[in-house]
């Protein structure tokens, strides 16, 4: 610390005198011509030192003896800062299963929420409308309307690769829980979770899997309008359920015959959480009833496996490339339309409403619903939420024996639609490798108890 003791007219550094014949002038409030003023550089250790001793006589360079003035700087930083490349990890591990007995946590941080609410109530008391911007108005975004197109389509390619690549591929699902196994034949890891698990002593009933079983199947009601009237529990058997996917590329911008969207020229106006003009209310088409049933199933994956004929061994790679391309295309496509689009998701159940606000159909089933007479917990919802990755066991020779349980921390665990296609012949990306540990070596069940 740098002081001047104004009475005895002395400097002092950290209570050692440094100019003891310093003139002041007493009638202006700075330094006489002939006195320099010096300021010491002090280090981060020494700065710190400073305030430390010193905090009860200085405070924010005023000091509370009388007649001292604090000056102090610190030493500029000789080394600058070096930015290094991001690296993937070695290993990953999956994201924690969240427990079934608590709502999800919320995506967006809940004070950031409230804050938005108080703010669009003081502009309603106000009487001021809700400033709103496409789509969360009712038009649509010119520049996703490519996206929207390009997600459905690569969603129809992935759904009809998957189809073929099952012809070659086993998949083994547990009839008892949602475990799924790709290799010839199940795991033996005793970890069933379903009803009768006890009599089985947890082992699992694998048998043959389908299409559903590596693209869960995410259903969302089907709107002609978002923004018009809720869907209610009575009314909930007049509108269809299709992917949640197609329903979002659907009001993203993709005209299907079969299932019309409203189109709007003007925006709607919101007056806080009221809509006070929403172009009238028009009388939905339902085209679908006259429609060909077979032209719906290509974005279906309903019987998706019966649909698609058995390809040859020596087209499995190359098919196997364009289904991992879809996937990625789709995964990729649904983050940027969901960063616009509003999706919502029960915090307690899997269930899925692409909208501004969900349904009212009671339907929930899950955590204290009884409490909440079967509404769903609506929130924001997630990626993993509408496209879930769905991971499973990562099987380094599908034709070898099965996974041991003592062995179970060596194994890796990837997306099932990704472990389809590696076994296939398609190339490993460079994101799933960390969570697959392609690098380490499994030994045999003796050589694993020795290892600490």
């Amino acid at each position: 610390m740098f002081a001047v003791n104004y009475r005895n007219r002395e400097q002092t550094y950290m209570g050692l005198p440094l100019l003891s014949s310093a003139l002041w002038d007493p009638s202006h409030s700075c330094f006489s011509p002939n006195v320099k003023l010096i300021w010491p550089h002090l280090s981060s250790k020494s700065y710190c030192l400073g305030l430390k001793f010193k905090c009860q006589q200085f405070c924010k360079g005023r000091s509370t003896m009388p007649g001292v003035l604090v000056c102090s700087s610190r030493r500029p930083k000789s080394k600058e800062t070096v930015w290094k490349r991001k690296k993937l990890p070695q290993n990953e591990d999956l994201p924690p299963i969240l427990p079934k007995n608590k709502k999800k946590p919320y995506p967006i941080p809940f004070k950031d929420i409230q804050q938005a609410a108080r703010e669009d109530k003081k502009l309603a008391q106000m009487g001021i409308e809700k400033p709103l911007e496409p789509p969360k108005n009712g038009l649509l975004v010119p520049d996703l309307v490519p996206v929207a197109y390009e997600v459905f389509e690569a969603w129809k390619l992935l759904i009809k690769g998957l189809a073929q690549l099952l012809h070659h591929i086993p998949v083994h699902g547990c009839s008892e829980c949602s475990e799924v196994h790709v290799a010839q034949t199940g795991h033996n890891f005793r970890d069933c979770s379903g009803p009768n698990g006890r009599e089985r002593r947890s082992s699992h009933a694998w048998v043959k899997g389908s299409v559903n079983d590596i693209l869960v199947p995410i259903e969302s009601y089907h709107l002609f309008d978002p923004f018009g009237r809720r869907i209610k529990h009575d009314t909930r058997f007049e509108y269809d359920r299709i992917p949640a996917i197609v329903e979002l590329c659907i009001q993203a911008g993709v005209d299907i015959p079969e299932y019309p969207s409203r189109r709007r020229t003007n925006p709607i106006r919101m007056l806080g959480k009221r809509v006070i003009d929403r172009g009238g209310n028009l009388e939905e088409p339902k085209p679908w009833r006259f429609a060909d049933p077979s032209s719906l199933n290509d974005f279906d994956t309903y019987r998706a496996f019966e649909r698609f004929s058995r390809p040859s061994l020596s087209d499995l790679p190359k098919i196997a490339e364009e289904t991992m391309a879809a996937y990625e295309i789709v995964k990729k496509g649904v983050r940027k339309l969901m960063r616009m689009y509003t999706v919502k998701a029960c915090g307690y159940c899997t269930e899925v409403h692409v909208g501004p606000w969900g349904h009212n159909a009671k339907l929930c089933g899950e955590f204290k619903h009884q409490w909440r007479d079967g509404k769903h917990g609506w929130q924001d919802a997630t990626v993993d939420e509408v496209f879930p990755p769905n991971y499973v066991w990562h099987v380094r020779d599908p034709n070898g024996p099965p996974l041991a349980s003592a062995l179970r921390r060596y194994y890796g665990k990837a997306p099932a639609v990704v472990e389809v296609c590696t076994q296939a012949g398609a190339q490993i990306p460079d994101e799933y490798k960390p969570m697959m540990r392609l690098d380490i070596i499994i030994p045999d069940p003796e050589e694993a108890r020795m290892i600490a």
